[in-house]
Parts: C-alpha cells; structure tokens; sequence
C-alpha cells in the first residue's frame, strides 16, 4: 500500500514538472530564456519546452507599442523664463534581450533621458518660440531619443509635448496680449467692414447718377427729335402750301394765258396787286410809268371795259333812241 503511495507522489511529481516545463508564449509577446543565470534563446509566439531545473523564463516582454505619460518637468528658455512641460512617449520593444540585459530600469531610463534632452532643446528656444514650435520640438526629441535608446532594444516611435505651462504672471500678460489682438482684429474687421460698406454706397451712388443723367440724355435726345420731326413737319407744311400757292398762281396764269386776255385786264389786275400792296406794312410803292396819273387809270379802265362788254357797247345806243 506506501508502495502505490509513493508510486503515486513520483507520477503526480514527474506531471508538475512536466507541466512546468511546457510554455506557451501568446501573440505580440517574447520570453527570454536563461539556463543557469545565463541568456540562453528568446522564445516567440508558439509552444515551447524547457528544460526542468536548468533553465528558467527570466522575462515576460510585451512586443505591443506602449505609451508612457511622464510628470512635468522643470525647463528653463534661452530668455529665463521657468516653465513646466510634461510629456507622453510612444515607444516599442524591439529586442527583448537588449531590453533585459541593456539597461537596469528602462522606464527611468527613458524618463531621465527625456528630461535631459527636453531641458537642452528648450534652452536654445525663447518663450515664444517653445510656445509656437511644438513640431519642431516633438521632431528633435523623437530622433535624439530614439537613438539613444537603440541600446536598449527600444524604439521611440512618437514624442508629444502635452503641456506647456509657462508661471502665472506669464500667463496674464499673454492673455492680456491675446485680449489685444483680438480687440485689434474685431476693429480691423469693423473697419475693414465700414470701407466695403461705403464703397458700395459710393459704387450705389455712382451707378445711380450715371442712369440719371442717361435718362436726362435720352430725354433730351428724344425732346430734340421732337423738335426736329415738329419742324420737319411744320417746313413740310409750308411748303406744300407754298406748292400749292404756286401751283394755283400757275394755273390761273395758265387759265389767262388761254384766255388770251386784252392789255386793259393786265393792267386792272396790276392795279389789284398794287391796292394789295398799299394794304401792307410797306411804306413806299414803285408804280410803273405806264399806269401813272389818273388819266392813264381812267383810259386804262374804259379800254378794258370796252373790251369785256362790246354788247353793252352796243346796246346802249339803241336803248337810249
């Protein structure tokens, strides 16, 4: 019965150790590997057996990129202004045994080593520019301590300032400064916006005047037409009038011509146009030689008679006897 007993406590022995010499080492995770306090290998993802007693998992190290938020630190500018800066690295193991047997504490390592390298970057900068250069210093301090911590078997992917806390009274005046520009911007937009806005009162103005005295030109360009077509047509008028005038006097000629009127109606008719004429406005009249003296009128007057009415002539004879 102790034989089986015994039996039993070696079989239940030989399975623990057994066991604990079987690993399993899962995804984005490396074991490195001692046999008598020395490295021995550096197992990856997979199933892995170790020899019992010997050899010993000296370290679980995560492959995964890891962040770290380190506290603020202390920094001085090139023009002596103390300010606090905290900072957040983005880094990477890339050689489990360089991460295990190159430095004693990476994590204070990288730290400290931040520190320093944050505090040298910042003295070369004034107040302003660590204020407005943030890339330019996330960029320095990537590569300086990326290589620094090649060493290491570690690899900073990232570096970012999170705070830049400059002292209390620094902060005042910048926000007072900030106030002011700000002030000096509103105005220069005020501004900016009374300028447009009379421009366009004036281009307003300006358009308005140039329709008006557009409309004005029209008007009188069309007033002047007026006048001109009244004119056209009052001309028009007179001198169909004057055609008219002319061709009733042309035919009247026309009339007397065939007629075949006698000297006397010639001068009878004279006569009407000079008592037409003495009914006018002009003050001297010009009579012509031949129908002067009232004799000439008077045997101008009984030839022309004579000739228009040679039956009463003839008449009046025999009547009277």
């Amino acid at each position: 019965m102790l034989k089986w007993i015994i039996l039993g406590i070696i079989v239940l022995f030989v399975l623990i150790l057994l066991g604990s010499c079987i690993k399993i080492v899962p995804q984005s995770r490396a074991f490195v590997i001692e046999r008598l306090g020395a490295f021995r290998t550096v197992w990856e993802v997979g199933f892995h057996v170790k020899v019992p007693i010997f050899e010993q998992v000296a370290k679980n190290v995560s492959l995964k990129e890891q962040v770290v938020d380190f506290p603020p630190q202390p920094v001085i500018t090139k023009d002596n202004v103390t300010m606090q800066i905290d900072t957040v690295i983005y880094f990477q193991i890339t050689d489990p045994k360089l991460y295990t047997y190159g430095v004693e504490n990476p994590m204070s390592a990288i730290e400290n080593l931040t520190a320093t390298t944050l505090r040298n970057i910042i003295g070369d900068l004034e107040l302003d520019q660590s204020l407005t250069s943030r890339d330019h210093i996330n960029s320095q301090m990537r590569a300086i301590l990326d290589e620094a911590t090649d060493n290491w078997g570690i690899k900073v992917n990232r570096v970012e300032l999170k705070n830049i806390m400059p002292p209390r009274d620094i902060q005042e005046s910048m926000e007072k400064q900030m106030r002011a520009e700000r002030e000096r911007r509103e105005a220069i937009l005020q501004a900016e916006g009374q300028k447009q806005s009379q421009i366009l009162v004036a281009e307003g103005e300006k358009q308005s005047a140039i329709l008006r005295a557009d409309a004005a030109k029209q008007a009188a360009i069309l007033q002047a037409e007026g006048a001109k077509q009244a004119k056209i047509l009052e001309a028009e008028a007179e001198a169909e009038a004057i055609m008219k005038v002319q061709q009733a006097t042309a035919d009247a000629i026309k009339l007397i011509n065939e007629a075949q009127p006698g000297e006397g109606v010639i001068k009878i008719k004279a006569l009407e146009a000079f008592e037409a004429a003495a009914n006018g406005k002009a003050t001297k009249i010009i009579i012509p030689s031949e129908i002067q003296g009232l004799a000439g009128l008077a045997a101008a007057a009984k030839t022309v008679f004579d000739t228009e009415d040679p039956k009463a002539s003839a008449v009046k004879p025999g009547t009277k006897g």
